[in-house]
């Protein structure tokens, strides 16, 4: 009986916890069909369009990290729920916000409450699952990421054409409501690693300007701007390692970073994962709008096929990586996912959209065996004391690296279209943006596909 009850709070934590790692990709996939509609209410142009996501991934990169190190402090369960409020309190005002500039700081905010829920929950979960079903648990949120990912564009475009896209920020509001009250119901520990050791303020100082240098500086390429604040970032990132190796409490314990070189590759490889893959649905839903002409809910039906793919992969793979090698199972996602890059770099204005479907399939098996085994990797090659740690970095590296990605297609748009309205007139540029943005997406996965593969070339390093 006392199992029974015991399996039964595991599943309810896993289904809080699935629920809360959906709320992000669920808003994010709904807003990228529904940018159209925003950048004409708001009179946004091509590149503040842009700011709109890369707002909110700047605030959950820059504050996940600082985050975990505080619920390491005063316990994981509390700023998990905090988090989750003030998610729910900044979505509801982004659904009122009634011009460009208040809806990217809305955003901006809302990422605050998300750093604090994705910092600490898959922490919550590692130490709340058996390591021989570490896998499969952690195949299950990844599932729910990539079916939140399908929803999305499908219920955000629906949302968006029959009512408005204010409705998405309400409704996500509503969902995040129910995973707080369920988080304070169900999540009973609170999991403190580390209560007596003080907050690393001139660390996370750091972090924060070293991580919001170089994500805006890639958002402002190829303006000499751009490039100044990508050097700043990379100095100020230096000084933050050379500096957090000499503190007994670190933000961030740069010497489990440094010294496990399993851990360390890992973490690159969501980095780089993300970087190269986030941006493809934010172009893609704008070429099927403007260059296609398709309404925001077909345009979301042909998005959705790669999701669910990723839903289904990412669920098997999960499994898998209990029983064989997960660097293995890492290294082929990547590689396919290279595959389906090089298919993007030769849509056109008129490519078959059943050619579209296939690569956004191959895109999907890719991710969907990547992820889990990635993760599961990430999370068991350190001690049960740095989860926290673990769980944050890799949040940071996967907000980072989607930030990084956005950087990437805003610098395309900003050379081939510049700080002008989108409109199908300029589908050519567009194309060419495109086009820009998937090549070098393939080169920084092809360099993935060499981090991934390097993680069991000296195997004692764990």
């Amino acid at each position: 009986m006392t199992q029974k009850r015991r399996n039964t709070g595991t599943g309810a934590l896993i289904f809080i916890i699935c629920l809360s790692a959906s709320l992000v990709p669920f808003m994010g996939s709904a807003l990228n069909l529904a940018l159209p509609y925003i950048n004409s209410d708001l009179s946004l142009d091509a590149v503040m369009s842009g700011w709109v996501p890369t707002s909110y991934m700047l605030s959950t990169a820059i504050l996940q990290i600082p985050c975990a190190r505080i619920a390491d402090m005063i316990g994981r369960r509390k700023v998990f729920i905090w988090g989750v409020i003030v998610l729910t309190v900044f979505s509801v005002l982004s659904g009122f916000a009634s011009t460009g500039t208040s809806l990217i700081i809305y955003r901006f905010l809302a990422g605050v409450g998300s750093a604090m829920m994705f910092g600490t929950s898959t922490a919550i979960l590692t130490s709340s699952v058996p390591a021989e079903k570490r896998g499969k648990a952690l195949g299950m949120v990844a599932a729910a990421v990539y079916f939140s990912l399908a929803a999305g564009p499908f219920i955000g475009g629906i949302l968006t054409q029959y009512f408005n896209w204010h409705s998405i920020f309400f409704v996500s509001a509503a969902l995040s409501l129910i995973v707080a009250v369920g988080g304070i119901l169900i999540i009973k520990d609170d999991w403190k690693e580390d209560g007596k050791s003080t907050f690393d303020t001139v660390g996370a100082i750091l972090f924060a300007v070293a991580l919001s240098s170089l994500i805006y500086g890639f958002s402002e390429l190829p303006h000499v701007s751009g490039f100044i604040f990508i050097g700043i970032g990379i100095v100020v990132i230096l000084c933050f390692a050379v500096y957090e190796k000499k503190q007994e409490f670190p933000v961030f314990n740069i010497r489990v970073f440094l010294g496990n070189r399993v851990f360390r590759l890992s973490s690159l490889s969501a980095l780089i994962n993300y970087s190269a893959t986030f941006a493809i649905s934010f172009m893609l839903s704008l070429y099927l709008q403007y260059v296609r002409g398709l309404s925001p809910r077909d345009a979301g039906l042909i998005l959705i096929v790669q999701s669910v793919v990723q839903a289904v992969a990412s669920l098997k793979s999960g499994s898998l990586s209990d029983k064989m090698s997960a660097t293995f199972l890492a290294t082929l996602g990547m590689g396919i996912i290279a595959v389906g890059l090089v298919g993007l770099c030769f849509i056109t204005e008129t490519t078959n959209l059943y050619y579209l479907g296939g690569i956004l399939i191959l895109l999907g098996l890719g991710f969907g065996i990547f992820s889990s085994p990635n993760t599961n990797i990430i999370m068991s090659s350190v001690e049960k004391k740095h989860y926290g740690l673990a769980s944050a970095t890799m949040g940071t590296m996967r907000l980072t690296g989607q930030a990084f990605s956005m950087g990437i297609a805003i610098m395309a748009i900003s050379i081939m279209i510049g700080n002008v309205k989108m409109s199908p007139a300029l589908s050519s540029q567009f194309i060419g943006s495109m086009r820009i943005t998937f090549v070098i997406c393939l080169v920084l996965c092809l360099f993935g596909v060499y981090a991934s593969s390097a993680r069991d070339r000296k195997k004692k390093d764990v």
